[in-house]
């Protein structure tokens, strides 16, 4: 799908115009910005701060604020950053319109001088300063993500809206790159979520970081429009179940794909039907033609694409059944039938089934696979190849084996060789865990749809980035708790990313903005910024140095990267860190640490600030 700027005219009026149309692009790039991304989209008290800092005369006060979080999220050893290139956008039309300083004198307490919203309808970003990370990088705790440096009323006023911009997008593009991991390289990933996401626009930011966190496309037909994210999809149960009989198809031709000569493709799929049954060992009495009549019917619409769900009719049934028979039977671990070992579970322990093993489906297969394969041979017939399946509900380690093994066994027998390699789907509430324990019994899956999991982060809902003040007027500022994970770094830093001989990434480094940074080859104490007798020499084989300018003097001051450059960014991160950093289950922590200078900065700082206690 190739993205244009025909769009690039649509209206552009102040924020109070804000309608269903939300979404406009970037006249430089080409995106789509939403517009209610704006200055109003804060907290109140931001606002009421910046009075109280402008009734104070700090208006020429410069300040430096930290956006970073504290833990990686999903129990998990790294993060995605993701959402800069919302922030910049943020801040490049950053301006209250004179219909935002109106709405702000009504919810505003009475007494605030009309100069000050004089002074608000003048503010933009010109004079903030941006550093961070690439977008798609990896990142880790403490590590700043973005730093900003201007006025301090402007700076202040930006929090809100740049957390917002940050925390899920993060959050979804680490999720979305975890499920990547779990699945692997080959496996196809496709989001689902739009029905199931926090409104509209937690349905299209899923969407998009989903994609750049590893999803290969999206169901959300606007998200691929806007993002230029592939879209898929296929059919619901409801396409399934409004068809009882071969008296509702109405159209049941369909022209060759080469010669044009048409054909009835219910005639040819019953005939097919009659067939495979003796193929299978299925018998066609149980097939539901309802069910074939809508597969027809889809089929004759969409030849080159056609992909059905087979799982319509009594997919529960057929669990129970199986079960209860197996564990009726058998007592022991496994049972061989036809020299395959099966667990009780009907696991794929051999990594294979026999074909006369399909006479124990219930209706949801013999109905469901038959039909599909009888439609499937049709639409051969007249010159198409079918796409695959779906399924989305039962035992689908068992269930996609078993289609597989009848794909092949159709593939043989009609000598017909890519039937083997039809595509098989599978969705129903999926998660990481589901994908392992899927792996583990060797299911024959080629893609899922994710949905509910994914888009709403059910394991972590929120990542918890914060906004830190850490110097104002060249003054170092520190945040102390009794929560030794809440103090802040104080002062501006910088950070580098120090590698080891065999390619890997072994630890971050903050130190402050006015250090040397660290040398190939130079050994470099590394200090644990809470802990004194943390520490470690390392001697590094490459240096990154991971802050870039990004907004300076009103611009974008670096080439902004595609989404497909930031998606081939977070699978280039990822591989720099060891296996042990990503798996799943008790990964171990990637160090962040701080420079010797830096600790002393922090702890001198600390001692001053802190109170002496008096006993008593």
């Amino acid at each position: 799908m190739t993205t244009t700027c025909e769009d690039n005219n649509l209206n552009n009026a102040d924020s109070e115009t804000f309608s269903i149309s939300n979404y406009r692009r970037d006249s430089s790039h080409c995106f789509y910005q939403n517009r209610v991304i704006q200055p109003l989209l804060t907290d109140l008290y931001q606002i009421t701060m910046a009075y109280a800092y402008w009734k104070s005369g700090k208006t020429h006060d410069v300040a430096v604020f930290d956006l970073f979080f504290r833990n990686n999220p999903f129990h998990g050893e790294f993060t995605i950053f993701a959402g800069l290139e919302e922030c910049l956008k943020f801040l490049k039309n950053f301006h209250y319109s004179a219909g935002d300083i109106n709405y702000l004198k009504t919810v505003l307490p009475d007494g605030i001088e009309e100069e000050f919203f004089e002074y608000l309808g003048k503010l933009t970003a010109k004079d903030v300063t941006v550093s961070a990370l690439d977008e798609g990088s990896v990142a880790f705790p403490r590590v700043p993500l973005i730093k900003l440096e201007g006025p301090l009323i402007i700076v202040q006023l930006l929090e809100t809206t740049l957390l917002t911009l940050v925390n899920y997008a993060s959050l979804m593009a680490t999720n979305a790159a975890r499920y990547r991991i779990v699945a692997g390289p080959v496996v196809k990933l496709l989001e689902f979520g739009l029905r199931r996401a926090q409104g509209p626009d937690g349905g299209l930011s899923s969407s998009k970081y989903a994609y750049i966190g590893g999803f290969d496309g999206t169901s959300n037909v606007l998200a691929g429009k806007l993002f230029n994210i592939p879209v898929k999809g296929t059919h619901a149960h409801a396409y399934i179940t409004s068809f009882s009989g071969f008296d509702e198809l109405t159209n049941k031709e369909l022209p060759h794909n080469h010669s044009g000569i048409t054909a009835d493709l219910l005639e040819l799929s019953i005939e097919h039907r009659k067939n495979l049954a003796n193929v299978l060992h299925i018998s066609t009495a149980e097939s539901n033609d309802g069910e074939l009549a809508a597969m027809v019917s889809f089929a004759i619409a969409f030849p080159n694409g056609f992909m059905a769900l087979v799982d319509t009719y009594d997919v529960k049934r057929f669990c129970v059944k199986r079960r209860f028979s197996v564990q009726k039977t058998y007592n022991h671990r496994h049972e061989r039938e036809n020299g395959k070992l099966l667990d009780l579970n009907h696991n794929c322990v051999d990594n294979d089934i026999s074909y006369p093993y399909i006479k124990r489906v219930g209706n949801s297969l013999r109905s469901g696979l038959l039909n599909f394969c009888s439609v499937a041979l049709a639409l051969n017939d007249q010159g198409y190849r079918p796409v695959g399946i779906r399924i989305d509900s039962g035992d689908l380690a068992y269930l996609s084996c078993l289609a597989r093994q009848c794909f092949v066994k159709i593939a043989e027998h009609y000598d017909l060789p890519w039937f083997a390699e039809l595509t098989i789907v599978a969705s129903n509430d999926i998660n990481e865990e589901t994908i392992l324990s899927l792996n583990e019994q060797g299911h024959k899956i080629d893609c899922f749809g994710i949905g509910t999991h994914l888009v709403t982060c059910q394991k972590q809902p929120a990542l918890g980035c914060v906004y830190k003040l850490v110097e104002i007027n060249n003054q170092p500022r520190i945040k102390l708790s009794q929560d030794v994970d809440k103090v802040t770094m104080p002062g501006k830093k910088t950070a580098f990313r120090l590698y080891g001989t065999e390619g890997w990434a072994v630890i971050d480094i903050l130190q402050k903005d006015d250090e040397e940074p660290p040398q190939v080859g130079k050994k470099v104490l590394c200090r644990h910024p809470f802990h004194e007798s943390k520490r470690a020499f390392v001697t590094p084989a490459r240096v990154e140095t991971l802050y870039k300018v990004w907004w300076k003097d009103g611009a974008i001051r670096q080439p902004m990267p595609t989404l497909e450059d930031v998606r081939n960014r977070v699978q280039e991160s990822l591989q720099t860190l060891r296996h042990d950093h990503l798996r799943h289950l008790n990964p171990t922590p990637y160090k962040v640490a701080v420079s010797d200078n830096l600790y002393n900065f922090l702890h001198d700082l600390w001692l001053q600030n802190q109170p002496i206690g008096e006993l008593s």
